[in-house]
């Protein structure tokens, strides 16, 4: 029974290692990241401006993501996020992340030892706006240092992320508080 479980195991990695490899291959999505990132001038707090759908952070209004350094060198992960409206019930989750050898690219945990990517893909050269995505085309977040954007940013952010392979459409306008 034991080798069974272990032979299911080391199948369902094999498949999902096959099913990145295919993705990546794909050229569908452009995930290269910024190759300048000074940490100190990202972290503080960012607003999440829109985002695909997914479990996480679903129906959450009002989203921000805070980034701080730990005393053990590692970035300290602050999401909140209110339920449904902006009046709604206040959930947090902390988490880390961790610097990679790839500029612009990060590692983030919310659970124990798993950890994820964070690809900074395009950001603004004032640390005003970013575009950031994964290794898996289903997550996509349009962060800001103020609650609202201007069209013509929004315009040109959408217009990049486009050009990465990334269907705009499915984004999800996050509600945020007036400053």
């Amino acid at each position: 029974m034991r080798t069974l479980k272990w032979n299911v195991f080391i199948g369902f990695l094999f498949i999902n290692f096959i099913g990145v490899c295919q993705t990546k291959r794909s050229g569908q999505m452009i995930t290269s990241t910024v190759q300048d990132l000074v940490l100190q001038r990202y972290l503080g707090t960012w607003y999440e401006i829109a985002r695909y759908d997914h479990r996480f952070e679903h129906g959450l209004q009002g989203v921000t993501a805070t980034y701080s350094m730990r005393d053990d060198g590692k970035i300290k992960v602050l999401n909140q996020g209110y339920e449904n409206t902006l009046d709604g019930k206040l959930n947090v989750a902390e988490g880390k992340a961790k610097l990679t050898d790839e500029p612009g690219k990060l590692k983030v945990s919310f659970f124990w030892i798993f950890y994820a990517d964070y690809l900074v893909m395009e950001l603004d050269e004032n640390y005003r706006w970013a575009l950031i995505g994964s290794s898996s085309d289903k997550y996509l977040w349009i962060l800001s240092r103020t609650p609202k954007l201007e069209d013509n940013v929004k315009n040109l952010i959408l217009h990049k992320a486009e050009k990465r392979g990334y269907d705009t459409s499915k984004l999800i306008w996050v509600e945020q508080k007036s400053e």
